[in-house]
């Protein structure tokens, strides 16, 4: 694994949009399709769409690549090898990078995960969400968790580095409950845990049944007492939170989502994906239709399925930096905010948040939130921008 040289980088994202079924809780662009995806086809139309990100781009050198979705691992090895074979003739890749692929328990088999270990793939992110049956049935996962530990250990097995993904904060979902869980997933655990509070997304099957009364979220203090525990015992653990909601061993983060909250570039590639990147000089923000078969017949029209985008001012680009970098352990480097932005943070409003316990400085050069600062990160955020 190349070391990490704290640089912003530049990541390609590959979105794979199919699914076997949507979760409740899930507002990702993700689709079921009960016919046979045809794999070539799309396999095309991501190089298709590649060759027209690089005119844009120019030459680059990828720092990382996500496979996400969707579900990917619903992809053959084949149609993974040759996505990541139009990637290296359209940019720079070097040996070494961090090449990510999103995997599903229900869908994991080992001659599947053999072969996108020959593709190329060198770290797996498995979806477990939960190690007890009855919260993977609420959740509506299609695994339960002898299926979750058997892809834990294969994925062990085969790939140099693992993450998996568990949610917390789950309707009625003890302290006790919680780090007994915790304390779990963490003997599971090769190097990186990523672990998200459940929140209720408009357009999901839980907006609608949470709103008919279906079931009850856990209230504001309990949900940050879960986060102040889960810090804890990470900690204590040796796998500390390197972002609000990504904990890893020290040298083992995730080096492509370190490109967004890094605020680096990325090109977004497939349904549904959004990019970052300079263009000339400026920063522009891509995104390509959402639906499947649409953004297919527009690759194949004209090359690309980009259906809009935007050229960011310096106050935007600024505000991006804040609210991505100050999710990190690391925070912001507070001279190229003044870079982006063309001012410096307000020194007065940085003291006073300073005397709240919500941001602390790091050396003399950057800022960070501190863990009481992450708990309400978005009105740290918006004090600062003002």
């Amino acid at each position: 694994m190349i070391p990490d040289d704290r640089q912003p980088g530049f990541g390609v994202y590959v979105h794979w949009p199919f699914c076997a079924a949507k979760c409740p809780y899930c507002d990702f662009n993700s689709h079921v399709r009960h016919q046979k995806v045809d794999e070539e086809r799309f396999a095309a139309a991501f190089a298709a769409e590649m060759a027209s990100m690089r005119q844009r781009t120019g030459p680059r050198e990828v720092t990382s690549i996500f496979l996400g979705g969707g579900t990917p691992s619903l992809m053959k090895p084949q149609t993974v090898g040759a996505v990541l074979e139009a990637i290296a003739a359209n940019w720079t890749v070097p040996d070494g990078i961090e090449v990510t692929l999103e995997a599903n328990p229900s869908s994991v088999e080992a001659t599947r995960f053999r072969g996108y270990r020959d593709a190329g793939v060198n770290r797996v992110s498995l979806g477990v969400q939960a190690l007890n049956d009855g919260d993977l049935r609420f959740l509506g996962r299609l695994h339960d968790v002898e299926q979750a530990l058997g892809a834990i250990r294969l994925a062990r097995e085969t790939f140099p580095r693992l993450s998996f993904d568990l949610i917390y904060a789950r309707p009625g979902q003890s302290m006790d409950a919680w780090e007994k869980e915790l304390d779990e997933a963490i003997g599971y655990a090769a190097d990186h845990l990523s672990l998200y509070q459940l929140t209720i997304e408009e357009g999901t099957r839980f907006h609608a049944l949470h709103a008919a009364g279906k079931f009850a979220m856990p209230d504001p203090d309990h949900s940050a007492d879960l986060y102040r525990l889960t810090q804890e015992v990470t900690a204590a653990r040796g796998l500390p939170a390197y972002e609000i909601s990504n904990h890893a061993r020290p040298g083992a983060e995730s080096r492509h989502n370190l490109v967004y909250w890094r605020y680096g570039e990325y090109v977004g590639v497939g349904p549904g994906a959004h990019g970052r990147f300079l263009e000339d000089g400026r920063r522009i923000v891509t995104f390509t239709d959402k639906m499947p078969e649409t953004w297919l017949n527009l690759v194949e029209a004209k090359g690309h399925g980009v259906i809009g985008g935007e050229v960011l001012t310096r106050s935007e680009e600024a505000d991006e930096f804040l609210l991505m970098g100050l999710r990190l352990a690391e925070g912001i480097d507070l001279a190229r905010y003044e870079q982006l932005s063309g001012r410096p943070l307000s020194s007065r409003r940085i003291a006073t948040l300073q005397e709240e316990a919500l941001v602390a400085p790091v050396g003399n050069s950057r800022l960070r939130a501190t863990s009481a600062g992450m708990i309400v990160l978005d009105a740290v955020v918006a004090d600062l921008a003002r």
